[in-house]
């Protein structure tokens, strides 16, 4: 088994308004010694108890993951419609002299990818939503011939019933990949319960038509699919991937459906450089689980959701939301992960 060390709670919130109820799911940037997160932080209403998510910013010592400079307001907060109740689990990813920003926007209903760019990662400019504005009745209707999975269809149903027939396709979890293949940008996303991804040259490309011609081909497209004991509900991307000589390094989460509740771990897969739904090796177990207190009692239980990941010397630093409630951190050596899932195989 692949040795893991436990790095601890890494970020707990605070009583600023916008974070007095949990702090979760961050990304993270390294530049020299330093690592600049940006985290998901909740916000309680105390009188209308009404939550609301926005991007938080602080940054660490690479040295010993101290906080040397917080941030009392939210770097990004909630201007629009679609992302009135909150901006949720932002990835980003620099290419050529731009930062891009994908995150969740939240409108109380539906959930969409949207996203931001910057060119120093302090000043944004929000650029709008990426998913289609169709409904994910619409959506299933058009991919249905791609003979998937039965849960493709079944977590249609799931959101038809919980949020009513006009909810729109669902989508979390996405972010880009670091390079463009063939000159295109390439975005991870996730239609329950897999991880797909799409290719473009320019965003303005990612039109309702562009999305119908997609699903209709939805198959070739997806990277993961539940396959293992501990992925019986669902699976989604985690951090941005990491490049090695071999491939891409996916950590990606999973979900496990048991009598009790759901259990969140951590996985991982090596993905080829040219082509991310060519899988080159993959865990059969989790990365790891829910096994601290405070990965296991919080805002939701049983919860491990890696979302960022640097790389320090010959070290893989997971960042990671726990129990929805806080950020903690694991570490484990770079090329011992990547031999093991080629051994681990397909």
């Amino acid at each position: 088994m692949i040795k893991i060390e436990d790095l601890g709670i890494i970020l707990e919130k605070t009583k600023n308004p916008f974070e007095n109820e949990a702090v979760l799911n961050p990304e993270c940037i390294r530049e020299d010694n330093h690592i600049h997160m940006f985290y998901r932080a909740v916000g309680k209403d105390k009188l209308s108890l009404e939550k609301t998510s926005s991007i938080g910013y602080c940054k660490l010592s690479l040295k010993d993951h101290k906080v040397i400079e917080r941030w009392e307001k939210p770097m990004l907060y909630p201007e629009f419609y679609f992302e009135k109740q909150g901006l949720e689990d932002p990835r980003i990813t620099k290419i050529d002299d731009t930062y891009y920003l994908v995150y969740v926007g939240y409108d109380g209903k539906n959930a969409r990818i949207a996203y931001a760019t910057s060119a120093n990662l302090k000043n944004w400019q929000k650029k709008g939503v990426l998913s289609p504005s169709f409904t994910y009745d619409e959506a299933e209707n058009i991919f249905r011939a791609n003979k998937l999975q039965e849960r493709y269809f079944l977590f249609e149903s799931i959101y038809k019933i919980k949020l009513g027939e006009e909810i729109k396709l669902w989508e979390k979890d996405a972010f880009l990949l670091p390079k463009k293949i063939n000159n295109q940008f390439v975005l991870f996303h996730r239609i329950l319960p897999g991880i797909q991804v799409i290719y473009f040259e320019k965003f303005e490309d990612l039109t309702d038509e562009y999305w119908r011609k997609y699903l209709k081909k939805l198959r070739e497209h997806i990277v993961l699919n539940p396959k293992y004991w501990f992925e019986s509900r669902n699976i989604g991307g985690g951090c941005v991937p990491i490049e090695v000589l071999e491939g891409w390094i996916l950590i990606y989460h999973s979900v496990e459906d048991t009598n009790e509740s759901k259990i969140y771990h951590a996985s991982a897969a090596l993905i080829d450089k040219n082509d991310p739904t060519k899988i080159l090796g993959r865990l059969k177990d989790p990365f790891f689980s829910p096994k601290e207190k405070w990965e296991l009692e919080g805002s939701v239980n049983n919860v491990v959701f890696p979302s960022a990941s640097i790389v320090d010397r010959n070290d893989l630093i997971i960042y990671y939301g726990a129990a929805d409630r806080l950020i903690a951190a694991k570490k484990v050596n770079l090329k011992e992960l990547t031999n093991y899932l080629l051994e681990s195989g397909t």
